[in-house]
This record gives C-alpha cells, structure tokens and sequence, in this order.
C-alpha cells in the first residue's frame, strides 16, 4: 500500500481552494489535511501538521507565499513547497524557486495539474505548469533545435505513451484500460498535452501527432 502523502492548501480565495482540494481527493493516497486563507495561518498549520507537500498562493494577505516559504526553510521543515500563482513571469518563477519551490502551478490550470505535480515532486522532481514552461522553452528556443523537438521533450513519460496511442486510433477509455489508469486521468492527459502544443479541437492533436509522429 502506497503512503499516504499529506497536503496543505492556502490560498485567500476559497473556490482556488475547493477546485485544488477536488482534483486532490480524486486520489485515494493523497489528503488534504488542511487549508489556510492567509500566510500566517498557513505557516502555522505547516509548522503544527509537517505535511508532506505545502500548496501555497504567492499572493496572500498577512504573509505571501514566498515569505512562507522562507519561514518553512527556516524551520527546516522537510515540507515541499507547490506555489500557485497567476502570473507567468519569468522572474517572480526564479524568486520562487529560489526560496525553496518544487512546483510553479498557474491557477487555470491547477486542478488539472496539481496531482501530476504532487507526484513529481514527491518522486525527487521539478514540477512547472505546462503553460509557463512552454512559456520559457519558446524564449529559449535555439537555431538548432526544432520547436517541435522542444515541445516534445515538455511531455512526461505518462503524456508521450498517451500521445503514441492517440497516434494508434485508441479512444481515452481503450488508452486508459491499456495505462491501468481512469478515462478522466487520460482526458486530463490529453488537456496538458493540447495546451503544451497549443492546439485546440476535437480533432487537431490526432492530428497533430500524425504530422509529427517521428519525434515520438
């Protein structure tokens, strides 16, 4: 049986907080064990329960999520800090990283992404919003490499295997019986991707992936 990972959300907004907190719940070995709507309460709750992962709004009255960080580093906590934030800077990403982040997750995007990202980063990675890290990777873009080559490389292991099978004709619950995972976890799988290549359509990543199978 797997262990249980433990979760704390904080964020002033409680619909942020009850759209996380769904997605989360969705996986039986995740719990949210609580919730903050300010800085000072989250560090209080992380402090007092030590959860595994900290879900933490950059933007929160009393103390941001940045500040709460610092604090949680200082405590040395073994905490692993997910920030939520709406913004797509490039800066404040770094700030954010610096101060002890694990996953950068844009709000419009978080309930698809939060359990992907909660994995991720309990297995020992990096985990940054699909969007912001297209984002970053096309400012970065080098002569030598193909844009598509680096859309590619932003897929996880689970989305490339998803984006092959797409490529077979498979529909979501055939994918799904074949990962031994839920036709809705595939549909989400399929989301990421269309939003990673900027695709939009019933039909556009079929064929998307057609025209780029090779790269697979």
């Amino acid at each position: 049986m797997a262990k249980q990972i433990n979760i704390l959300i904080a964020d002033d907004h409680p619909i942020v907080r009850k759209g996380v907190r769904q997605s989360i719940e969705e996986d039986p070995d995740l719990k949210v064990v609580a919730e903050a709507s300010d800085g000072e309460q989250a560090l209080a709750l992380a402090q007092e329960l030590k959860p595994d992962i900290a879900v933490l709004d950059i933007e929160m009255p009393k103390l941001d999520g940045l500040a709460v960080a610092r604090k949680i580093m200082e405590s040395c906590l073994e905490t692993k800090i997910i920030f939520l934030t709406l913004h797509k800077d490039e800066d404040l990403f770094r700030t954010a990283m610096e101060v002890g982040g694990k996953g950068y997750l844009l709000k419009d995007s978080a309930a698809q992404e939060i359990i992907e990202g909660v994995r991720a980063i309990c297995a020992g990675r990096l985990y940054v919003s699909s969007s912001i890290a297209t984002t970053m990777l096309w400012r970065r873009e080098t002569a030598r490499t193909s844009p598509v080559d680096n859309l590619i490389t932003l897929l996880t292991p689970t989305e490339r295997l998803v984006l092959k099978l797409i490529v077979e004709g498979k529909s979501s619950k055939e994918i799904g019986l074949e990962l031994s995972i839920h036709y809705r976890t595939v549909e989400n799988h399929r989301t990421n991707i269309c939003r990673k290549f900027g695709v939009e359509g019933a039909n556009a990543l079929l064929r998307f992936a057609l025209q780029h199978k090779a790269s697979l």
